[in-house]
């Protein structure tokens, strides 16, 4: 689909200039730092029965709220921030989600032991990625988004079932769901038109 400057995209990017921006300078570029990815899980989680547009329009709110996403500062967080959190017209109030992504922070810091969150994460990118031509052939779930939600949970995160699992992968590039023909499939360069593997990301 078309946008009106020419360029082929998915169409739910059209959906709002937010989406816009979104998909045509993040979406599907890998993200390997522990910080971007912790924030990605952490707003995955807050989508859970939302819309993403919900969540782009209230990103920046997040961000303050959740201080930069800092899984050192977040793990801190005690019942007057939770208090706070719960009183923030800027964020999705949600007792569960919030308490969770504090989970989450300190599963993170957990994980540095072990190689951290971003080794973890893409441990789980598969050997091909999908080719969808529309958007019914792109998946919700995967048998790697179902590994890697199950891994998580076991190392005490929560929120992340394997549709948001699935979500986060194509968020930060484990997979790429940009429809074939769009301008920006192939971003992540790490995937060949026939969705073969292209290269590694740099986990540093």
């Amino acid at each position: 689909m078309e946008g009106d400057d020419g360029l082929p995209r998915t169409p739910w990017a059209y959906g709002d200039p937010l989406l816009l921006d979104y998909y045509d300078t993040e979406w599907g570029r890998p993200v390997t730092d522990e910080t971007g990815l912790f924030e990605r899980v952490s707003l995955e989680a807050f989508q859970s029965g939302l819309s993403w547009l919900v969540i782009l329009r209230k990103r920046e709110a997040f961000r303050r709220a959740f201080a930069g996403f800092d899984p050192e500062i977040v793990a801190g967080f005690g019942s007057a921030d939770e208090q706070r959190l719960l009183a923030d017209a800027g964020i999705v109030r949600n007792v569960a989600k919030i308490q969770a992504t504090v989970a989450n922070a300190r599963a993170t810091l957990d994980l540095r032991d072990d190689g951290g969150l971003a080794r973890l994460v893409w441990s789980f990118r598969p050997e091909r990625t999908p080719v969808p031509r529309v958007l019914a052939d792109v998946p919700t779930t995967s048998p790697e988004s179902v590994a890697l939600s199950k891994e998580l949970r076991r190392r005490g995160f929560r929120f992340v079932g394997p549709t948001t699992a699935h979500a986060l992968m194509e968020a930060v590039g484990l997979v790429d769901t940009h429809l074939v023909g769009s301008h920006r499939r192939g971003v992540s360069g790490l995937w060949n038109p026939d969705g073969t593997s292209a290269g590694d990301p740099d986990l540093g």
